[in-house]
C-alpha cells in the first residue's frame, strides 16, 4: 500500500511512495501532528539520481523493523532537495554547525516534536558497526531518541533550543577591504596549492570538475598571459576527457570520479555539471584552438538533447544505478567488446582493446569503463562507438528524473548560446530551449522553480533561478540583439533586488525559509555571483549605473573574504576583475554583429559586450566613451588590449 508521497510529483518522493514508512511530505499536516502527538520529527532529504540515497532507502527504508520504529515514534518527512534548495540549504547549515563538517545525500535530520534539530547525520545504516561515521546504526539511534522524547529529556530539549539559536543569528562580513587585482594572486597561490600535478583537478579523490575554478583560471589566462593558469587548465581539461568520468560512448560527464584519475566514475550525469563543462570547453576551444575540446562541447550538448529532453527542455539528471547496481548500463567486458569488433570486421582487435584499456580483470568491478589512456582518440573509435552505443541498447537505461528546473535549465542554455557562436545549430537549438523554459516556467508574471515536465510548476522560484535565467537572457540578447530578451533579463533582475538584495547581501530565498545565499562556488556557480554578473552586464548594456552600483555594492559586502579565500569564490572574484578592469562594448550593425559572431566570442579580453549601433564598422567603446573605430573585425583584440 502507497504511503502520502504516491500524490506527489517529485520523481525523488515517487521512488519512495511504496516504502513502509508512513512518509509525509514537507507541510503543515506532518509538523502539527508530531506536536499534537509529541513525536520527534526524522526529515530525510534527497535526490532521484542520489547513489547513497538509494542504498539507505534498500537498507533502512525498506527495512521493516527500522519502519515499525519510525511509524510508532516519528514523523518522518520526505524532501526532495533539488525541488526544494530552501529547505535543504537550511538543513545542510544545521550539519554543519553540529557536526562541523559538510553534509551530503541523503541527509537525515532529527527534531524535537516542535521543529527543532538536535541531531544531523548523513547516510545511517541499520545497524551499529564501527564502520558507521555517526558511530550508531539507524535501529539504536532511533530507539535511543524515541526513549527520550518519551522521557522529555532536558538535556535533549536545551540542546535543541541552542541550536535554534546559533541558526537564528545573522552574521555581517568583516570590515569591507578595497577590491584589487592583487586578489588573483592570492587566487593562484591557493589554486596551486590544491591542485593534483599528475591527472589535473583540485583533490585527490573523490574528484569533481571544478568547472568555476577552471572557468577562472582561464579568465586570469585571457587577461594576464599566465602560463601556470593555462597549464593548470589544459592539463586538468586532457585528463578529463580521457574516458572514465566523461562518457565517451554517449557524451557527457558523471557528477565525478571515485579515484584520482578520472577514471571510475559516480555514474550519474547531472544537468548543471554538463552545462557548466560545456561551456569551459567551448570557451577552451576559443582560447587555444584545440579542436577537441570543441568536439566534447559539442557531445555534451548532444547528450543532453539525444538522452535527457523533451520538446526543447532538458531533464534534470539521470541515475547511476540501473538493474539494481551502479554503472551496470555503463560498462563492458572484455569478451562482449572483442566479439561486437570480430562481427563488425576488425582485424587487430587486441591492439583496438588495448587502445579503449579494456583488460579481461577491468578496471571497474571485473568490467571497463571506456578509456584512452594518451588522451588522442584514434579515427575508427566513431564507427566502434556506434558498435559499443548498439550493446548498451539491450540493457536497462538508469532512471531519468523529468524534472524541468528553471536555473540548471538556464545554464545549458547559456552554454547553448557560446556554442551557438562556433556552431549555428547550436545557436537555433538555444533560442528554442529558451523560449521552450520561459513559456513552461514564467506563468502569469510569476517565474517557477521547477516542476515535472508538461506539469503546470507549483514551486516559486529562487535567487539561482532569476540569476540563472537572467544570465541566460543577457546571452539571447548579446548574440541576437532582440531587445526582448535584454527587456526579460532586466525584469529578473529587478524582480530579484525587490526580493532579495539587502545593501549588499543576498538571500537564497524568502518566505518559509529565510537563508542566506552565498558567494561560494559549491556544487555549482554561486547565485550571488552570477546575478552580480547579470547587474555589470545591465549596467554597461543600458548604460544604467544603479545596477553598476548594486553589483559593487555585493562585491565590496563579501570583500574581506573574497580577498582571504578567492578559491571558494572563483566566480565572484571574476566579477571583480570585470568591475576594476571595465567592460569593453562592440557596437556595430546587427547584421555585422551577426555576421562576426564566431570572432567576437573569441576575443581575448574576457568582458566584451555588444550592442546595435549605426557605425560604419565596429566601434569599440569602454563605459563612458568610445575610443576606437575598425572595419576590420580582426583588429578588434589589438585595440582592445591597446586600451587596458
Amino acid at each position: 500500500m502507497s504511503n502520502r508521497l504516491e500524490k506527489e510529483d517529485s520523481p525523488y518522493l515517487q521512488q519512495h511512495k511504496d516504502n513502509p514508512v508512513d512518509w509525509y511530505p514537507w507541510g503543515d499536516e506532518a509538523f502539527e501532528k508530531a506536536k499534537a502527538e509529541n513525536k520527534a520529527i526524522f526529515i530525510s532529504i534527497g535526490y532521484s539520481s542520489c547513489h547513497w540515497c538509494h542504498v539507505m532507502e534498500e537498507k533502512v527504508f525498506e527495512d521493516q523493523d527500522c519502519a515499525d520504529i519510525l511509524n510508532a515514534s516519528f514523523v518522518c518527512v520526505k524532501v526532495d532537495r533539488e525541488e526544494r534548495p530552501d529547505i535543504d540549504k537550511h538543513y545542510q547549515e544545521v550539519h554543519m554547525l553540529l557536526n562541523r563538517r559538510a553534509g551530503g545525500w541523503p541527509t537525515s535530520i532529527f527534531c524535537t516534536p516542535q521543529n527543532k534539530p538536535f541531531f544531523a547525520g548523513t547516510y545511517i545504516p541499520p545497524e551499529s558497526n564501527a564502520g558507521s561515521v555517526e558511530g550508531m546504526g539507524f535501529k539504536d539511534l532511533t530507539t535511543l531518541i524515541t526513549t527520550k522524547i518519551a522521557e522529555n529529556d532536558a538535556k535533549l530539549f536545551e540542546n535543541a533550543d541552542e541550536i535554534e539559536s546559533f541558526l537564528n543569528k545573522t552574521t555581517a562580513p568583516k570590515q569591507a577591504t578595497v577590491l584589487k587585482e592583487d586578489f588573483s594572486k592570492n587566487f593562484m597561490l591557493q589554486a596551486k596549492n590544491n591542485y593534483e600535478t599528475t591527472n589535473g583537478g583540485f583533490s585527490v579523490k573523490p574528484k569533481f570538475p571544478h568547472a568555476s575554478t577552471l572557468n577562472t583560471l582561464l579568465t586570469i589566462d585571457r587577461l594576464y598571459d599566465d602560463k601556470s593558469a593555462k597549464a593548470m587548465v589544459t592539463h586538468t581539461l586532457n585528463n578529463m576527457k580521457k574516458g572514465g568520468m566523461y562518457d565517451l560512448v554517449d557524451g557527457g560527464f558523471c557528477r565525478y570520479s571515485t579515484d584520482d584519475k578520472w577514471l571510475v566514475p559516480h555514474f550519474e550525469k547531472m544537468l548543471y555539471d554538463n552545462a557548466l563543462l560545456c561551456d569551459v570547453y567551448a570557451k577552451a576551444y576559443l582560447t587555444y584552438k584545440d579542436a577537441s575540446y570543441l568536439q566534447t562541447a559539442k557531445e555534451i550538448a548532444d547528450f543532453w538533447f539525444n538522452f535527457m529532453s523533451e520538446d526543447a527542455l532538458f531533464y534534470s539528471a539521470s541515475d547511476a544505478d540501473s538493474e539494481g547496481e551502479e554503472g551496470t548500463y555503463f560498462v563492458y567486458s572484455y569478451d562482449e567488446v572483442y566479439q561486437t569488433l570480430a562481427d563488425n570486421g576488425y582485424e587487430d582487435i587486441e591492439s583496438m582493446c588495448q587502445r579503449m584499456g579494456l583488460t579481461h580483470g577491468g578496471n571497474f568491478e571485473g568490467k571497463n569503463v571506456i578509456r584512452f589512456e594518451n588522451g588522442e582518440i584514434p579515427s575508427w573509435f566513431a564507427d566502434v562507438k556506434m558498435a559499443l552505443q548498439k550493446l548498451r541498447q539491450n540493457r536497462e537505461y538508469p532512471f531519468i528524473d523529468k524534472k524541468v528546473q528553471t536555473s540548471w535549465s538556464a545554464m545549458m542554455i547559456n552554454s547553448l548560446f557560446t556554442l551557438g557562436a562556433i556552431d549555428a545549430n547550436y545557436h537555433e537549438k538555444a533560442m528554442k530551449s529558451l523560449d521552450a523554459l520561459m513559456e513552461s516556467m514564467f506563468i502569469e508574471g510569476t517565474l517557477y522553480h521547477t516542476t515535472l515536465i508538461h506539469k503546470t510548476p507549483k514551486i516559486e522560484a529562487f535567487l539561482e533561478d532569476y540569476a540563472f535565467l537572467a544570465q541566460a537572457l543577457m546571452s539571447a540578447f548579446k548574440y541576437t540583439q532582440d531587445e526582448i530578451y535584454l527587456i526579460n533579463a532586466q525584469r529578473f533582475a529587478n524582480k530579484a533586488l525587490e526580493e532579495y538584495y539587502n545593501k549588499g547581501q543576498w538571500n537564497f530565498s524568502s518566505g518559509e525559509f529565510v537563508t542566506q545565499a552565498e558567494i561560494s562556488d559549491n556544487t555549482y556557480t554561486s547565485s550571488v555571483s552570477v546575478i552580480t554578473d547579470v547587474l555589470l552586464s545591465l549596467g554597461t548594456i543600458l548604460e544604467d549605473e544603479k545596477y553598476t552600483h548594486f553589483a559593487f555594492k555585493t562585491m565590496e559586502y563579501n570583500s574581506y573574504e573574497l580577498g582571504r579565500k578567492p578559491i571558494y569564490s572563483p566566480y565572484m572574484l571574476m566579477q571583480a576583475f570585470r568591475y576594476l578592469k571595465g567592460d569593453r562594448v562592440v557596437k556595430a550593425s546587427k547584421q555585422n554583429l551577426q555576421n562576426s559572431a564566431q570572432e567576437l566570442v573569441g576575443l581575448t579580453y574576457p568582458f566584451a559586450l555588444c550592442k546595435i549601433s549605426e557605425d560604419d564598422g565596429f566601434m569599440i567603446c569602454g563605459d563612458k566613451s568610445c575610443f576606437a573605430n575598425t572595419k576590420n573585425v580582426k583588429e578588434i583584440n589589438e585595440l582592445i588590449k591597446n586600451s587596458l
